[in-house]
């Protein structure tokens, strides 16, 4: 009996190494995967728009493709890693996208007017006109919605005027009614949160921004 629950413990320890390196693999290819996919956005972030254009079906042929292999790599994490793991993924997702609609609105025609530009600037050309209609976004892409306008707000911020502050408040408040909609809509509860933890962050960056931009104003104005 003795020598029974010995090896019944060997057996045990063998059984729990084997599943811990299983484990320590998976998380390693996990962060590999990731880390790749984000200096992939990186490279991307330092191309010149014209050859990003002339370029744009192979890198979104790449983009897909290690993307894919990413999402794959995250499916068997633990539920505490693949939360992190999928936070930093939607980052990515976020900032190519953004390069993505940068790229589309260069190329729409020069009639456009200004404030359709920035609403280009934040979901594509041509995505969003004056009507403020967000009627194409729903449960299933409004997280990555508001990731990529917190995304293209943080990268242009230093750039806008009061109008364009005025301009980007209302498309805030826009996609803030479309969300209450979206809610009714069979909205989970996880992405409600992780929209509630971007809104928490961008309200009072906000604020500070259009007070720096008023005072940046008024000041050039003196001279």
């Amino acid at each position: 009996m003795k020598n029974k629950r010995i090896e019944f413990g060997v057996f045990m320890a063998l059984l729990i190494s084997m599943i811990s390196c299983k484990n320590d693999k998976t998380e390693a290819t996990a962060e590999e995967r990731i880390g790749a996919m984000e200096s992939y956005v990186d490279s991307l972030e330092s191309v010149k728009s014209d050859e990003a254009v002339s370029n744009w079906d192979q890198i979104t042929v790449d983009y897909d493709r290690r993307m894919a292999e990413a999402d794959a790599a995250i499916t068997s994490l633990r539920d505490d890693v693949k939360k992190s793991s999928q936070e930093r993924l939607d980052s990515v997702k976020a900032r190519y996208f953004f390069i993505k609609s940068n790229l589309e609105a260069s190329k729409a025609p020069v009639k456009v007017n200004y404030n359709q530009r920035l609403r280009d600037t934040f979901f594509g050309a041509g995505k969003l006109g004056e009507d403020m209609n967000f009627s194409w976004v729903n449960k299933d892409n409004i997280l990555q919605t508001y990731q990529t306008f917190f995304e293209a707000y943080k990268a242009n911020k230093g750039n806008f005027t009061r109008e364009d502050y005025d301009e980007v408040k209302m498309i805030y408040e826009a996609l803030d009614s479309r969300k209450n909609t979206v809610e009714n809509e069979g909205l989970s509860s996880e992405d409600n949160n992780k929209i509630a933890a971007i809104k928490f962050k961008f309200a009072p960056m906000f604020k500070v921004n259009r007070i720096g931009a008023k005072a940046r104003e008024n000041e050039e104005s003196k001279e």
